[in-house]
């Protein structure tokens, strides 16, 4: 757990995929996670039992939700997801990469 103010240099890092980059802080029960991803990079399918929700803060994304991909959108700038625990999703990010912003509950110790 953290507490106060974190600079992103004293977060935990983590490479989830090839080109995607993870920088995390977490409380008691929810965890901040800030995702770079380089041009092309793609989150793969893959599903937790943590509600995810999020925003895309720069560049731009396409999201995929359902077993099949079945529901797919590109987001940018301000858009906003929300992906239920137990939900299979996928991202890649298109020609300029994207930043995003996912909050997580429970915490994903796998990210801390």
């Amino acid at each position: 757990m953290t507490s106060g103010f974190i600079d992103k240099s004293n977060c935990t890092h983590r490479t989830i995929f090839p080109g995607v980059e993870i920088y995390t802080a977490a409380g008691n029960e929810m965890m901040l996670s800030l995702v770079e991803f380089q041009p092309h990079a793609v989150v793969e399918a893959h599903s937790h039992l943590h509600e995810q929700v999020g925003t895309v803060l720069s560049g731009r994304a396409r999201f995929l939700l359902g077993e099949h991909g079945d529901q797919e959108r590109i987001l940018g700038p301000g858009d906003m997801y929300v992906i239920p625990g137990g939900t299979i999703h996928k991202v890649v990010a298109l020609d300029e990469g994207a930043t995003a912003l996912d909050v997580f509950h429970p915490i994903r110790e796998d990210y801390l």
